[in-house]
């Protein structure tokens, strides 16, 4: 069988992002693991499949400069790039990656906790990420209940294939998460064949339906309070605390949400405390309340501990004239928040 083609990028967009920012990091916090088909890392640059009204755009995301001076190139295929299209690409990867997020209160507090400052220290420039879209959160979320995260990615992974849309000159290639659209038509027995319980196939379904029957608006959810959303998730079927809790972090982008329920997070702060004993949501939260209104973004951090236990981040000296990339660094300089530079042909 001959190879596939690569895309072919037609149009790139120059972003500064707020500094510090580590691509890398960044990335496998979206990652989280390296069998991951939507969101992929191949060391050098972030690539990723979205819909941009309705239409698959391939981005292909790439770092020039140091961790204080970052400037982004995002590569784009699939249709016309015209400057909305270009403006709705720039957001798209501004809530992907969080690059206008500031973190330098969060930096200033880590600073000072004995236990959190040197991982902060390490992974400086990492950004807290967020889905493309609040319906892909809680999809992420309802496959990953009661399972690893790795058979949960697997099983994201076989939805995206099977429902996804490609780029319109990749069609062998990667694709888009599916939209509401694309499940709300599927039955219970097409999901369980991916893997997924009847249950969990159910429950996407039924969330996709209402949304194209315009009864659920998932991206409304940002103008209600935590308590109200998380009680609006929760009366969906099949929607418990945790996953409405890691909808309102990673969907949201509520980032003093840490999932009190998720059992790996449990895991990782008994390491970082020392403690010996199982943990509760009450004992979680009283844990991480001393990092408010940053728990979530510590829930990010120990996510990349463990993946730097893995083997799967590559190590970066603090010192930028002794960092194997040189091209990565350049004179250090405080970008206040995102801009985007220019759109131009490649």
């Amino acid at each position: 069988m001959p190879a596939r083609a690569p895309v072919s990028y037609g149009r790139e967009l120059v972003i500064e992002p707020c500094a510090p920012f580590r691509l890398d990091l960044t990335a496998w916090a979206l990652r989280r693991r390296a069998h991951n088909t939507v969101d992929r890392w191949d060391a050098s640059a972030y690539q990723r499949v979205v819909s941009l009204d309705g239409t698959p755009v391939a981005l292909s995301v790439t770092q020039d400069g140091a961790p204080d001076a970052p400037r982004l190139t995002v590569a784009l295929a699939g249709r016309p790039i015209d400057p909305p299209t270009a403006t709705l690409a720039r957001n798209t990867v501004d809530r992907l990656l969080g690059l206008n997020i500031d973190l330098a209160p969060f930096a200033a507090m880590a600073a000072t906790d004995l236990l959190l400052g040197p991982l902060a220290r390490r992974m400086r420039g990492l950004k807290p990420p967020r889905f493309a879209s609040v319906f892909e959160a809680l999809v992420n979320g309802v496959a990953c209940q009661q399972l690893s995260l790795a058979v949960g990615i697997h099983l994201l992974n076989r939805l995206t294939a099977e429902h996804g849309r490609p780029v319109a000159d990749d069609a062998a290639g990667p694709r888009a998460f599916p939209d509401p659209g694309q499940l709300a038509t599927l039955q219970p027995h097409e999901l369980n064949r991916h893997g997924f319980s009847v249950t969990k196939a159910r429950t996407i379904i039924a969330t996709a339906q209402a949304i194209v029957a315009g009864e659920l608006d998932l991206e409304s959810l940002q103008h209600l309070d935590d308590s109200a959303a998380i009680e609006r998730l929760t009366s969906l079927r099949g929607i418990g605390r945790w996953t409405a809790e890691y909808v309102l972090l990673r969907g949201l982008g509520r980032l003093h949400i840490f999932p009190g329920d998720d059992i790996g997070a449990h895991n990782k702060l008994k390491r970082l405390f020392a403690i010996d004993t199982p943990l509760d949501y009450e004992t979680v939260h009283q844990l991480v309340a001393r990092w408010h209104p940053y728990a979530g973004v510590v829930y990010f951090h120990l996510l990349l501990q463990s993946l730097s236990e893995d083997g799967l981040l590559a190590e970066q000296s603090a010192d930028p004239r002794t960092h194997p990339h040189g091209s990565l660094y350049g004179r250090p300089a405080r970008v206040p928040h995102s801009r985007a530079l220019s759109l131009r042909d490649r």
